[in-house]
């Protein structure tokens, strides 16, 4: 199948390797550069980009880097033991000098204005972090990070967050145990974002504990999808979607996504991750009611029904109508 258009906002770019290293133990940071020694798009805290690999392997990887750098993009990749394929090919195919396809950026975990941040991080959920450490203590506002893994040498970007002091409380499991989000988390305050990344026992933990806080004080970004149960009724059913730009109508039949119904048509749709997790397939939604199956959306956008992702969603009525 031919690359998926590229959506709004974003770049498809062609990036040389410039270097590998070594953050942690399992943890590697690839530093991305134009071959031409060109600025590279603009960025802000919480974008990520695709990455597609050696073997037509496609994963998406927060940037982690300074985003005032316009002359790198630096991406940080666990390896994981049951890789499917991109981690691996990070760790032990990738090297310098290589040229790898790279698509966006974009970003789904903005960092909004607020007068105090708390910061979540577990494991390699660090990455897209750091820039928003670097805006808020350039913003001189109050903020603190907790950050938590296995072990201390397994934790990537120690020394670099060593430079905020005590702002930064680093928490290894076999010193510590398990992360104690209840003194950090467990007092609402209005005006504060909390930010979170990491493993989903930390972020289902997390939303626990922000649950009586006010409303959008949360901000995730997940790995992996959320599993989901089937809505059931007419959203496992079939329906129809009506592209607005074309006029053209679709039928999605039962058990398929709008995206898979799209592609058998010949329709192309921006596209990344196909798990709901990544935000490239996000599309207004002009009329109808959505099937929201993504992890990415928060309960206040599941509920106005603007926007779905249209890699996993389906229709909660026999018609939908997107802005496509």
């Amino acid at each position: 199948m031919a690359a998926a258009p590229v959506a709004d906002g974003e770049q498809r770019l062609r990036l040389r390797v410039a270097a590998l290293v070594w953050e942690a133990e399992g943890v590697v940071s690839v530093h991305l550069r134009r071959p031409d020694g060109g600025d590279l798009p603009a960025w802000e805290p919480g974008a990520h980009v695709d990455l597609c690999l050696p073997g037509s392997v496609t994963r998406q990887y927060s940037l982690d880097g300074p985003p005032a750098d316009r002359s790198v993009w630096r991406v940080s990749v666990l390896r994981e033991p049951a890789s499917r394929g991109g981690s691996r090919t990070v760790h032990e195919i990738l090297r310098p000098g290589e040229e790898v396809e790279v698509t966006g950026p974009r970003n789904r975990f903005p960092l909004v204005d607020a007068p105090e941040y708390l910061f979540v991080a577990g494991g390699i959920g660090i990455t897209p972090l750091l820039p928003m450490l670097e805006r808020a203590a350039s913003r001189g506002v109050r903020w603190s990070l907790l950050y938590g893994g296995r072990t201390r040498a397994s934790m990537a970007f120690l020394p670099e967050l060593a430079r905020y002091g005590d702002r930064v409380r680093v928490r290894p499991q076999d010193e510590y145990g398990l992360l104690d989000l209840e003194p950090f988390l467990g007092t609402p305050r209005e005006g504060t974002a909390v930010y979170c990344c990491g493993p989903e026992p930390l972020l289902a933990a997390v939303e626990r504990l922000c649950a009586p806080w006010p409303p959008g004080t949360l901000h995730t970004e997940r790995f992996a999808a959320v599993p989901r149960e089937p809505a059931g009724g007419d959203a496992d059913g079939e329906f129809e979607v009506v592209l607005q730009r074309t006029g053209r109508t679709v039928t999605v039949p039962a058990g398929r996504t709008i995206l898979d119904a799209l592609e058998e048509q010949g329709i192309e749709a921006p596209n990344s991750c196909r798990e709901g997790i990544c935000g490239t397939c996000e599309t207004k939604v002009v009329e109808g009611v959505p099937d929201h199956r993504d992890s990415l959306l928060s309960p206040e956008e599941r509920a106005a029904n603007d926007t779905m992702m249209i890699c996993v969603g389906r229709a909660r009525c026999s018609r939908l109508v997107l802005d496509l």
